[in-house]
């Protein structure tokens, strides 16, 4: 299916008016009535009631040495020590290259 530049540019258009019109109604209209609200708060209550902190604390369980060596990186990097961590902590910088969290 091909289309022309000014096909793209009209569907791309109208997806934008369109995502706009959804958000000004959403915040001017829909997100101010009560009905609205309760439901909201209901789902809300409902997905953390539903395991939401015992499946964050099992991803973090799951990836903890991941983590910890990415922030490890992240406090050599903001330091400008990126050198520092290659040298004393090659091992961890190998798995982050491996899992792809850092571009070589």
């Amino acid at each position: 299916m091909d289309l022309t530049e000014h096909q793209i540019d009209t569907i791309l258009n109208n997806y934008k008016n369109k995502r706009d019109k959804q958000n000004k109604y959403y915040h001017e209209v829909s997100k101010h009535k009560e009905d609205f609200k309760i439901k909201n708060r209901e789902r809300a209550k409902a997905h953390y009631d539903n395991g939401y902190k015992e499946k964050k604390k099992q991803y973090y369980q799951n990836n903890k040495d991941i983590l910890k060596n990415k922030y490890l990186y992240n406090y050599y990097k903001k330091t400008n020590k990126i050198e520092v961590f290659k040298e004393i902590h090659s091992e961890k910088y190998n798995m982050l290259v491996d899992k792809g969290l850092i571009s070589v």
